[in-house]
């Protein structure tokens, strides 16, 4: 199912969006994460797979690899830690808090009595807890009915306390609210709510780290971005660099989510941010969200092309198709939600009618992000059916024989 957005336009960034995300607040939050031990400092692959544009009927189709950003495993390694440092240097102004020595654990003795909390399906959790542990402060996460035991065991790995809910997960960003205002604690969330906008604007802005790695890799241009969506906050903190930095040049943007979990394509409908109309759960579990980011959606409407809904088993076939790589094609580990991206370009160019309308053609070169690896293991291993491992293995021994 596709929808084209009547309200996208082709435009210089708006001064009103620059207000809210801008590349000089992301370049600034990708020097600081430079200083955190479990970033990579090289920054994300950006991979080609000719093989698979060949077989798409496209002139290029490159991944940008999150999987590889950090051992935490996913993109958001990105967000919460710094939209964590931004809080504090909010709240603790008198102390005049370097974020560059927060992140090397240099106030450690400073934030003992301090407390965060967020809900979560996993990635976003596990990122946070990562942050507050080596920035000395108490965590708390609020996990739902459907995060699996392998994703909290994940997040707790990190010192981070679980509360379980039964509800899902829109109930457990409400629990985490009110938690949170009982306690005294803050709420570290990627998603904007009523009078709650500052810090999912910052997860927002550490997102656009990808975007600037993008750019800084001097290739030819992309005609057509396609990006998760979840909440949004994703695809406004790529697509918002990418549109203020190229213009009215910018690509094509096209976000995927499952048919199950269609806020933003919802929103695209009624014009607004709007929920989701089915029941949410996904195989593609960061992406399982009821209810778009009224925030991200302030970027999102005038320039997202077009909405698209997949299948869970389109997300399993991308998993699978990454992960066998072929001879000009490196084998990727991609979870089930960091597919998704390769599984809606799949399922357009699939159906000729769909291609047409977004104009995929065999000039389009095409980006795609893979936002996360196998952050849960066996669910990775049950679906693709090989280990991470064992793709991880392919992988060096394809990059060694390309090497040569």
């Amino acid at each position: 199912m596709l929808v084209s957005n009547a309200k996208s336009a082709r435009t210089a960034y708006p001064d009103a969006l620059r207000a809210i995300l801008d590349m000089q607040a992301a370049n600034e939050s990708r020097a600081w994460l430079a200083h955190w031990p479990l970033i990579h400092r090289e920054g994300t692959p950006l991979w080609s797979l000719p093989d698979a544009a060949a077989r798409l009927g496209i002139a290029s189709v490159r991944v940008k690899d999150e999987s590889m950003r950090s051992p935490l495993g996913s993109f958001k390694a990105l967000g919460a830690p710094v939209a964590l440092a931004r809080l504090v240097t909010r709240l603790f102004h008198a102390h005049d808090i370097d974020p560059k020595k927060l992140f090397e654990g240099h106030h450690k003795a400073l934030l003992g009595g301090f407390t965060v909390i967020s809900a979560t399906d996993g990635n976003h959790g596990r990122a946070l807890a990562a942050a507050a542990r080596d920035m000395g402060c108490h965590c708390v996460i609020v996990l739902h009915a459907n995060v699996s035991e392998e994703r909290e065991q994940a997040i707790a790995a990190y010192g981070a306390r679980i509360v379980r809910i039964e509800g899902n997960y829109d109930e457990s960003v409400e629990q985490a609210a009110q938690l949170a205002q009982a306690n005294g604690w803050h709420v570290v969330s990627d998603t904007s709510y009523e009078s709650y906008e500052a810090i999912p604007r910052d997860v927002m802005q550490g997102y656009g780290c990808i975007a600037a790695e993008i750019v800084e890799a001097d290739i030819a241009p992309f005609s057509h971005v396609v990006l998760q969506g979840g909440v949004g906050g994703l695809a406004a903190g790529v697509a918002s660099y990418l549109w203020e930095r190229l213009g009215l040049m910018r690509p094509r943007f096209i976000v995927v989510e499952p048919k199950q979990a269609d806020c933003l394509y919802r929103s695209a409908m009624a014009g607004h941010a709007a929920k989701a109309s089915g029941p949410v759960d996904s195989v593609m579990a960061g992406l399982a969200c009821g209810e778009a980011s009224p925030l991200a959606w302030r970027i999102l409407e005038p320039c997202v092309d077009h909405f698209l809904l997949i299948d869970d088993s389109d997300a399993i076939d991308a998993m699978k198709t990454l992960a066998q790589g072929t001879g000009r094609d490196v084998p990727i580990v991609s979870g089930e939600s960091g597919a998704a991206g390769f599984a809606g370009l799949t399922a357009l160019m699939r159906d000729r009618e769909l291609a047409q309308a977004v104009g995929l053609d065999a000039n389009a070169r095409v980006l795609v992000i893979n936002t996360e690896g196998a952050t849960a293991p066996s669910v990775y291993a049950e679906l693709v059916g090989e280990s991470a491992d064992a793709v991880l293995k392919r992988q060096r021994e394809w990059l060694r024989r390309v090497a040569q």
